[in-house]
């Protein structure tokens, strides 16, 4: 995998770079509410005009076709940066006029069905727009989309100082400092499996939360009344890792019951309440898993964080924060969540990748990965 970093300032100017980043940004009312990936991606912005490459960036923004114009205008504050709204057979005269050091942003990529499907000819289309390829977009690079897997293989490709980063960084996971834990959450299930499997040879101790400890708690015939629970995906055959004590699992939750919110032990629930999250005792369980780790990894949150049962996400961020372990977290609610308590300057590492980061951590590779050898 070469790496853009290492190329030389003079093989860059005057060159058009297309530079794929993940720009899918939460927006409201037609303004940017979260810079995060932005503010990740602005130092790689910054080199390719340093160098007098002419930047092209390619992104997309959510699955329904919506108008990065929202995130044009939150770049063009902190960078002087053009926008392209117009289908990609009407940009060659503009990106001709694009002077060295020049950057615009073209229009969602998903816009156009050939980027999701993967297709050949709109790789094609995008490749004529560029002399190299720069794929700085790990959170996007495990779909074998057209900008990812099929556009690389056209052009002279490098990897992204981001894209390097996540790399070098979640890689340690594969060859950790022990006492090694890794805290799993989220809702679904299935997405889980696969690092649950590879982990269980590597990490000491499995700390499993949100809605995906529901799936242990129905396998081990608990009464689980209306709470959320992943169904496509049994978790039987990770009981006897429970009960050897390397998958731990909170003893207690939060729970609703639609007129009060209290902490019950996971074996007493009712048929009408629903845990929304992890409960006091088991925020106390975690601790001592986490007392003397070495490094810890977090990705999901404890509870249903969207709807403001966010108490044990933030009680963990805490841990984490405080301990002395290596620490990587990612995940959009997980990380949304540490950027709000103010505690993302205390971990190793925050990666912005979710999907992604679940797919590097399973397989060792990824398709962006693997189009870019």
């Amino acid at each position: 995998m070469r790496e853009l970093a290492k190329l030389k300032e003079k093989s860059l100017r005057g060159k058009h770079v297309l530079l794929r980043l993940d720009l899918n940004v939460p927006i409201e009312e037609g303004r940017v509410i979260d810079r995060f990936r932005l503010d990740r991606a602005l130092p790689t912005i910054a080199s390719l005009r340093k160098a007098g490459a002419k930047t092209i960036i390619l992104s997309h923004l959510g699955r329904a076709g919506g108008s990065l114009l929202p995130v044009a205008r939150e770049l063009n504050s902190v960078i002087d940066a053009g926008f392209i709204p117009a289908p990609l057979r009407e940009v060659h005269k503009t990106l001709r006029e694009l002077g060295d050091g020049g950057v615009v942003l073209l229009e969602n990529l998903r816009r156009d069905p050939g980027e999701e499907k993967g297709s050949a000819a709109f790789a094609k289309a995008l490749a004529a727009l560029g002399n190299i390829y720069v794929n700085d977009a790990f959170s996007v690079s495990h779909r074998k989309h057209a900008s990812v897997y099929a556009l690389p293989r056209l052009l002279p490709h490098y990897a992204g100082p981001l894209f390097v980063e996540e790399v070098s960084n979640l890689k340690k996971a594969f060859s950790p400092r022990h006492p090694f834990v890794l805290i799993l959450g989220g809702a679904k299930f299935e997405t889980k499996v696969p690092v649950l499997k590879r982990f269980l040879k590597i990490a000491d101790r499995i700390v499993v939360v949100g809605a995906i400890a529901h799936a242990f708690f129905r396998a081990q015939g608990c009464e689980l009344g209306k709470s959320r629970i992943d169904k496509s995906v049994s978790a039987k055959p990770f009981l006897r890792a429970v009960k050897d004590g390397r998958i731990i699992l909170p003893s207690d939750a939060l729970v609703s019951n639609g007129s009060a919110v209290e902490g019950k032990a996971v074996t007493a629930l009712a048929k009408g309440d629903t845990i929304v999250d992890i409960g006091p005792q088991g925020i106390e369980e975690l601790r001592r898993a986490l007392k003397g780790a070495k490094m810890i990894l977090w990705n999901g949150p404890s509870g249903n964080y969207e709807s403001g049962y966010g108490g044990g996400t933030v009680a963990i961020a805490r841990m984490i924060a405080r301990s002395s372990a290596y620490s990587i977290v990612g995940g959009g609610d997980t990380v949304t969540a540490v950027q709000k308590t103010g505690l993302i300057s205390k971990f190793d590492f925050v990666s912005t990748g979710g999907g992604a980061m679940l797919s590097y951590l399973a397989t060792g590779t990824l398709p962006g990965i693997e189009a870019l050898d």
